[in-house]
């Protein structure tokens, strides 16, 4: 779509645009035109949902593309005779309200509740299709409520729980942020670095749920982008292998390891624990002072690091030793203890066996250290077939005829598979017998067993902030935690005006003391939990309350969940591919053990949409670079701005707004709009005594854009209705005029199927037709087989393989015919020249390729 040369719109016009605008949006409005259908309805439904947005300020050019898609879904369903259910509401906690509220020494709710004024405003204008009486808020306690009563269904579950750990830290926002919440070593929501600090905080066991997380992913394949797919694997991220206990001297309980190569036992030379974990601190407790010192210096140097620097490879490996020992359990042999920040307390244990010949880390660090190196795997050695002979020394260690690589030399670990030496009676085995043999040893031992250890950390949920859920539990006196009784939640918020919400490294409702302040059910003194529950938790469940956003007795009815859910079609941005859904996921499968859902994933179909940039940015307040919608829809109305998104490219590519030609859009509008006042017959006119050429352009568009729409190809479909408009054009002009059935067919196509794209034209366009409203609901006509047939097709003919005349033929011409009329064509014969035609090969009605001598 190329912009005109032609100027800007009229101010007429505009007004004339909007006045169209306005008109449908009111009878839309008044007439609950797209209300989802109630119990009696019994049509097949659809649950089409877009990501709600956070009320930050006005709706963006993302929210613009997003809801677009989510409405172009919908309104096409509803066409194909689907009750559709398409919802919106606002993520309305969360820390940028809050911290706007510091900013201007302002209540967070009056900046949320007036930013969400001016989306819903915007998004009414947009002509979005949604459901407008399930609006839902999360920041409303008869939302939030619902969070607080989730909250202690995990608790009951054991699935929620308290404990002290390390925890990341953002000293900008003074709050903790779960492990997804770091991108990079930094805050997602202000770019801070983040750092560890110990505090106790409210997590959900998300760990029980590891392996069917991974394992139900295996449902979605096809469904959702295969990008997707592999990040959220990639973040669970199993890995099969052995617990193996190691007895440290001076202490009763021994040390658990997990290690996926428990074969390479034999190669361990030392342990190494992370310096911040609680075994670390033990472990120097009765060292010496020097030892004590050595590992509080480097702790402290530690904690200033975030979790990407310590895991970096290209990082020179620094550490302590502890002064301790562990046992190899399988050979006996004394490991020094070393604290190294290379290791994560949260990872496995906090400790590590290290085998350096064949980890790369551990032997960076072992040649820094100038620690023991020795090699358990023969990398040479064949994996499969004979077991080869291994000749061994007096000591039992193996004769190599042709020694391997020494990685203290070569500074290179021996990766990959071979067979054990050095490694006692598991000698010879490959790496997976090893594994299993050594594992039955660790058994027979008491020493170890078979373990499974994922990437995927509990689901930390505190923040010590005000602006979100209340966490509905009380501390007593003397330690103990109970919940608030179900019959007073909800926990409300109190007022903001009274309390200090400037970032301390403390919750601020700990300061709100009279809200604090409280009883157990049985009348004991006790205080509130002070801390706010994150924001994710929220969205895990919104989809379900959309099905009974009124019901006061429920979070959700599990009848009309049954109805309605799970979602048929999500809609929102990549960066959401860990995050929101994988704790969507995780909630709903609590549900489901609950009884209260029969589905085990949320959303059956995902589509991500690309980013509207500006000038090759991602567009932003921070960079003052946003395009801001509502002046969009003023200057251009909204069906210009939605086509123009819908053209601008694939759904899942990023677009340039630059590129994006709203002027281009609104001359198709226009011209659609004309084709329908140029309309002369009446409704229900005989359509088969029309123009047969338009008619096979119009029913091509009607066959073949379900199958586009699904498959999300939204601008082919765009590109397709510009072609329908033109044939429409130029049969009025040129050919069988206005008054053809055949025009009106086409036009009354082009109403049904720009409602998708251009609702307010295709609504003026349908009543211009003589049509009640709405054309929303219209159904979508199937198209005519007959009229799909082509009469004509183009036969590409060659001549020793290149391609030297086109012949408009019959679909159906013989194959002896179009070989004669390839031979006699004027083209053909001038390169044939006087040669001999030697080989015909034919394909009808599409190809001749003729050999030449």
């Amino acid at each position: 779509m190329s912009e005109p040369t032609a100027p800007e719109t009229s101010a007429a016009e505009s007004d004339r645009i909007h006045e169209i605008q306005q008109k449908w949006q009111q009878y839309w409005e008044e007439h609950g035109t797209f209300h989802a259908g109630g119990s009696a309805d019994d049509r097949p439904r659809k649950y089409v949902l877009a990501m709600f947005p956070y009320p930050s300020g006005d709706m963006h050019m993302g929210h613009a593309e997003n809801y677009l898609y989510s409405d172009i879904v919908a309104r096409f369903w509803r066409h194909r005779g689907y009750n559709v259910l398409h919802p919106i509401g606002w993520d309305s906690f969360g820390l940028p309200a809050e911290n706007a509220a510091i900013q201007r020494g302002a209540d967070p709710r009056e900046w949320t509740y007036d930013n969400i004024a001016q989306q819903r405003t915007s998004l009414k204008r947009y002509g979005s299709s949604f459901d407008w009486s399930r609006v839902l808020h999360t920041s409303d306690p008869e939302y939030y409520e619902w969070n607080q009563w989730l909250f202690q269904q995990l608790y009951d579950r054991d699935l929620a729980y308290r404990k002290e750990s390390p925890v990341n830290w953002c000293p900008n926002d003074q709050t903790v942020l779960a492990n997804e919440q770091v991108v990079d070593g930094e805050c997602d929501r202000c770019g801070a670095a983040v750092i560890k600090r110990k505090l106790t905080q409210w997590y959900f066991k998300i760990t029980d749920y590891a392996d069917r997380l991974l394992d139900d992913l295996n449902q979605l394949e096809g469904a959702w982008p295969s990008k997707v797919l592999q990040m959220q694997r990639n973040w669970i991220g199993r890995s099969i292998g052995a617990d193996i206990d190691f007895v440290i001297e001076g202490r009763t309980e021994p040390v658990t390891v997990f290690s996926t190569r428990p074969d390479t036992l034999y190669g361990a030379t030392f342990m190494v624990v992370a310096p911040d974990s609680d075994l670390a601190a033990e472990l120097v407790a009765d060292a010496s002072p020097e030892t004590k010192t050595r590992f509080d210096e480097y702790l402290t140097r530690t904690q200033k690091q975030t979790e990407i620097e310590r895991q970096s490879v290209d990082r020179e490996k620094t550490g302590v030793p502890l002064d301790r020992f562990a046992i190899n359990p399988v050979n006996g042999e004394r490991l020094p203890i070393w604290a190294a920040d290379y290791v994560l307390a949260d990872y496995g244990h906090g400790a590590v066996m290290a085998v350096p010949a064949h980890d790369q880390r551990d032997l960076d660090f072992a040649r820094t250290f100038d620690l023991p190196v020795r090699v358990v795997v023969d990398t040479t050695a064949p994996v499969t077939g004979v077991v080869p002979v291994i000749e061994t020394d007096a000591d039992g260690a193996a004769i190599d005829p042709d020694p391997l690589p020494d990685p203290v030399v070569t500074g290179e670990a021996l990766a990959g598979e071979g067979r054990m030496i050095n490694s006692g009676e598991i000698n010879g085995l490959s790496k997976r017998n090893a594994i299993a043999r050594v594992t039955e040893i660790l058994e027979a031992k008491g020493a170890g067993r078979a373990a499974k250890q994922f990437r995927l950390r509990d689901w930390l949920i505190s923040r010590q902030r005000f602006w979100g859920t209340p966490i509905p539990m009380v501390h007593t006196e003397d330690g103990r935690i109970e919940k608030v009784p179900a019959e007073q939640l909800p926990v409300t918020l109190p007022v903001a005006k009274d309390i200090d919400l400037t970032p301390k490294g403390t919750s601020p409702l700990g300061g709100a003391t009279e809200w604090v302040t409280t009883t157990t059910a049985s009348g004991e003194p006790a205080r509130r939990d002070p801390d706010t529950m994150d924001t994710f938790v929220d969205s895990s469940w919104y989809f379900l309350r959309f099905l009974s956003a009124r019901d006061e007795t429920v979070a959700f009815d599990p009848a009309e969940a049954r109805r309605w859910a799970p979602v048929d079609t999500y809609i929102g941005g990549v960066e959401h591919a860990i995050l929101h859904l994988l704790y969507a996921r995780f909630i709903t499968k609590v549900l489901f053990d609950m009884g209260l859902v029969d589905f085990t994933e949320p959303f059956s179909s995902l589509i991500n949409q690309g980013m509207v940039l500006l000038d090759g940015a991602k567009m932003s307040k921070s960079k003052g670079n946003l395009v801001s919608v509502s002046e969009q829809l003023d200057e251009h109305g909204s069906d210009a701005v939605r086509v123009a998104l819908a053209f601008a490219g694939p759904v899942e590519d990023d677009k340039d707004w630059k590129d994006v030609h709203t002027a281009g859009a609104k001359k198709f509008l226009a011209r659609a709009m004309r084709a329908a006042e140029d309309v002369a017959s009446a409704p229900g006119v005989d359509f088969s005594t029309g123009d047969e050429a338009l008619r096979r352009v119009t029913h091509r568009v009607l066959a073949d854009a379900p199958g586009m729409i699904e498959q999300t190809k939204f601008n082919v479909v765009v590109a397709r209705l510009m072609e329908l408009v033109n044939a429409i054009r130029k049969t009025i002009d040129q050919g069988a005029g206005g008054a053809d059935p055949a025009v009106r067919e086409a036009v009354e196509t082009v109403a049904v199927v720009l409602d998708l794209f251009a609702p307010h034209t295709a609504e003026e366009v349908w009543h211009r037709l003589g049509f009640e409203p709405s054309v929303g609901l219209a159904p979508w006509r199937e198209a005519d087989p007959a009229l799909l047939v082509e009469d004509t097709v183009t036969a590409v003919v060659q001549v020793n393989g290149k391609v030297r005349s086109q012949l408009e033929v019959s679909a159906t011409i013989d194959p002896e015919e179009l070989e004669q009329l390839a031979r006699a064509d004027e083209k053909v014969q001038r390169f044939v020249g006087d040669g001999q035609i030697v080989k015909a090969i034919v394909r009808a009605p599409k190809i001749v390729s003729l050999v030449v001598k």
